[in-house]
């Protein structure tokens, strides 16, 4: 997963709390109970049952707020006081004070917003970023704030990742359009991430240069990284590894450059030199870089085979003719067949035309060779997972999304699937 590390100095923040407390009512109507107790008088026959009863919901504990601790400031001034020197309760306690007493201030809901999702209450702050957002639309501090959430703060997902872009890019405009070059800097730092998350390096690139011609000569390695990675998800593979070799020595990336040298050494069949970059990146970061679940070749074709022998009737159906196949790695004409180009770590590919449309033979291929077959890589999808059971369900989940090609499905219908 490509680095995140991003420092943003000042957010603020958002949103309200709904308190909902559940109403009961009661009626009491000693007319109407009169009026059928004339009409049917009691008789030990007649068995009156109880109405059914309403159901109940279980309220969830919430602990109360401590007391804002303003020492004769303004909430708001302390919330963003507390929240600067890491003491988020009471930077929430502030903040909440501050969005109750001034509820369509959206500086103070972003301050609560930011509290909240540095406290990791992501559920609530999405609902405190959306408040912010809903009274003002283009503040600069909600938009930075709810940018930086989903887009470096939350887990990566496509969801995730679009809603980061979205308020990047809107906080960018308004950044530029007033004047404002630092926050228009950090904005475009965020962009550039979430642009890579959404595999759009093209825009990824754009961003992280404007970033760099913006930082006026200062070092910027936020920017650098996500140019790096750019250049590589679009197999512009010479910039690539010049743009990594320039961060091995950053303490906070040098793992992630010594990874992606490793990928582009090994596409060159520098095996050792390689292995090399591939030890010291998980040596410097373990959790992001483990030990690959390597299979041997045989290994990996008869786990292949088994998927596709596990594969529902119909679409054993559609498969019939098309050769599924592995290799190790995409190769570079496969992965440039297209524009932009396909990422070097694709799990799989399916070549030719869906079902629907004509198949013929590439040019010069004999007349009976195939025009469509799937390919699963070896290497690709050992980095992917952890566990050997992992690897065995993405082989699964990945023969299925290119199946999905074959029957004409684009990559954004596969993701809505979950076969992203």
């Amino acid at each position: 997963m490509p680095f995140r590390a991003l420092f943003l100095a000042a957010f603020c923040a958002c949103a309200k709390e709904d308190s909902k407390t559940p109403a009961s009512a009661s009626c009491d109507c000693p007319a109407v109970a009169n009026a059928e107790a004339r009409v049917t008088p009691p008789s030990s026959d007649v068995k009156v049952q109880a109405p059914p009863k309403e159901p109940t919901v279980a309220t969830p504990h919430v602990a109360p707020l401590a007391v804002c601790e303003a020492d004769g400031k303004l909430p708001l001034e302390a919330a963003r006081d507390f929240f600067d020197r890491n003491e988020y309760e009471k930077a929430l306690s502030c903040a909440a004070q501050a969005s109750a007493l001034f509820p369509n201030d959206v500086v103070a809901h972003t301050e609560r917003a930011n509290a909240l999702a540095a406290l990791g209450r992501d559920e609530e702050a999405k609902m405190a970023y959306a408040r912010a957002l809903a009274v003002d639309p283009d503040s600069l501090d909600a938009l930075m704030g709810a940018a930086h959430f989903y887009a470096v703060t939350l887990a990566s997902t496509r969801e995730n990742d679009e809603l980061g872009s979205l308020y990047a890019e809107r906080g960018l405009d308004v950044a530029i359009g007033q004047k404002d070059d630092e926050s228009a800097v950090q904005l475009g730092r965020i962009s550039a991430m979430a642009f890579n998350d959404l595999g759009q390096p093209s825009d990824a690139l754009e961003r992280a240069d404007w970033v760099l011609e913006h930082v006026k000569g200062h070092v910027d390695p936020d920017a650098a990284y996500e140019r790096a990675l750019a250049l590589f998800e679009l197999c512009r593979f010479n910039e690539a590894k010049a743009a990594f070799t320039a961060l091995l020595l950053d303490p906070e990336r040098g793992a992630h450059a010594h990874h992606h040298l490793g990928l582009l050494l090994e596409r060159e069949n520098k095996l050792k030199e390689a292995d090399k970059h591939f030890t010291t990146a998980r040596e410097k970061s373990k959790d992001d870089f483990p030990e690959p679940v390597l299979l041997t070749e045989p290994e990996f074709r008869d786990e292949v085979k088994k998927a596709v022998a596990q594969l529902p009737d119909d679409m054993k159906r559609d498969i019939r003719g098309v050769p599924i196949g592995t290799e190790d790695l995409p190769n570079t004409d496969d992965l440039k067949a297209v524009e932009p180009p396909l990422s070097p770590t694709i799990l799989g590919l399916f070549r030719g035309p869906p079902l629907d449309e004509q198949c013929t033979p590439e040019p010069g291929a004999a007349a009976d060779a195939p025009c469509r077959s799937v390919v699963l890589y070896r290497k690709n999808l050992a980095r992917a997972v952890k566990t050997r059971d992992e690897l065995i369900e993405q082989i699964r989940v990945t023969l299925l999304h290119e199946v999905g090609h074959l029957r004409g499905e684009d990559d954004f219908e596969l993701a809505a699937r979950g076969l992203e």
